[in-house]
């Protein structure tokens, strides 16, 4: 018994003195981390982003995974981060998205694109520990695009809204990646000559802090 006791102790010694020695987790445990899955976390105020894949476009379709509509060679994704807790859980964030070098193809008497705006960002964005990024717009300020288009007729501006204000994405940590595909936006306003419905798709990658490090989700 006497030394099954002295035996218990020195264990429980050992693990105490492993417990002090041992990092802490603030830095290793949070939603978002930079160079490597637990690793340091994500400053609040930093400003993660990424540039469009490389060969790839952002594109607008007419039809889910369809090869017609607006594709635009130029595109960005950022977000500064407002909240990154313990994982699991969700990252806060509040996110921009920028397009250009835009062009159409497939819509009848549509010629080319003039402009395109994307309205009212920044939106809240949130980035799950299973990877979900959901971005949401309001009532006074929905998730929004504007196109100002050259059509056979002289320009036309179109606006087209998030459907049910909100679009959702993947965070994919073999290329530090954020996709988004076919998420359905609806025309809001505009001539015949602007399309019922566009399904917005785009991968976003490397996605990397203020500092150029590569993100995680945990």
């Amino acid at each position: 018994m006497h030394k099954s006791r002295i035996t218990a102790a020195m264990i429980a010694g050992a693990t105490a003195a492993l417990m002090l020695g041992a990092p802490a987790l603030a830095d290793d445990g949070t939603v978002l981390t930079t160079d490597s899955l637990a690793g340091p976390a994500v400053v609040v105020g930093d400003t993660i982003s990424a540039g469009i894949a490389t060969g790839t476009q952002a594109v607008f379709a007419t039809a889910p995974a369809g090869a017609n509509g607006m594709k635009c060679t130029g595109s960005s994704f950022s977000a500064v981060v407002n909240d990154n807790p313990a994982a699991p859980g969700a990252a806060v964030l509040g996110s921009t998205l920028g397009l250009s070098g835009c062009t159409v193809t497939g819509i009848v008497g549509v010629l080319g694109v003039n402009s395109v705006t994307v309205n009212n960002q920044p939106y809240a964005t949130t980035t799950a520990s299973d990877g979900t990024v959901t971005v949401t717009g309001t009532d006074t300020a929905p998730i929004s695009a504007t196109l100002n288009l050259r059509t056979l007729l002289g320009s036309v501006t179109c606006v087209f809204v998030a459907n049910g204000n909100t679009i959702s994405g993947v965070a994919d940590n073999t290329d530090n990646a954020i996709a988004f595909t076919d998420q359905q936006f609806n025309k809001s306003s505009g001539p015949s000559a602007c399309v019922a419905n566009g399904y917005f798709s785009a991968r976003y990658t490397p996605v990397v802090n203020s500092a150029g490090a590569p993100v995680f989700v945990n």
